[in-house]
């Protein structure tokens, strides 16, 4: 499974955004794998953003976005999603999609595929 993600680019702080991480190759196995999307600012570790289960349900969300962000998908297009509203500077970093059987979402080291990162950058 190959994933990219894309939809990122510059905004304004308060503006919203989607994210899109669109799987390729064994996509008939894309459905079957849990979501999640993490970032990474400059000069930061990686860190978790938010991650959904394959069926779509149980969205789960760090503390720094929760309300702010919602993570979907749709299968049929066999694409994840992640929207962002009421941005802030601080939402500054490179996104990236992951997919797998990570058991808990936050664990970056359990999923299996990884997309290649879009930039965000988020502005005052």
């Amino acid at each position: 499974v190959q994933l990219q993600a894309s939809g990122g680019g510059s905004v304004q702080a308060g503006d919203s955004l989607r994210l899109s991480c669109t799987a390729s190759g064994r996509i008939y196995s894309f459905s079957n794998f849990d979501g999640g999307w993490f970032r990474q600012a400059p000069g930061k570790v990686r860190e978790f953003v938010g991650g959904i289960r394959y069926s779509g349900e149980r969205p789960y969300y760090a503390s720094s976005v929760l309300g702010r962000f919602v993570i979907s998908r749709d299968s049929a297009k066999n694409t994840l999603y992640l929207t962002m509203n009421s941005l802030n500077p601080e939402d500054t970093a490179v996104y990236y999609c992951a997919a797998g059987w990570p058991g808990r979402y936050e664990v970056a080291e359990n999923y299996e595929y990884w997309g290649q990162g879009t930039l965000v950058t988020v502005s005052s």
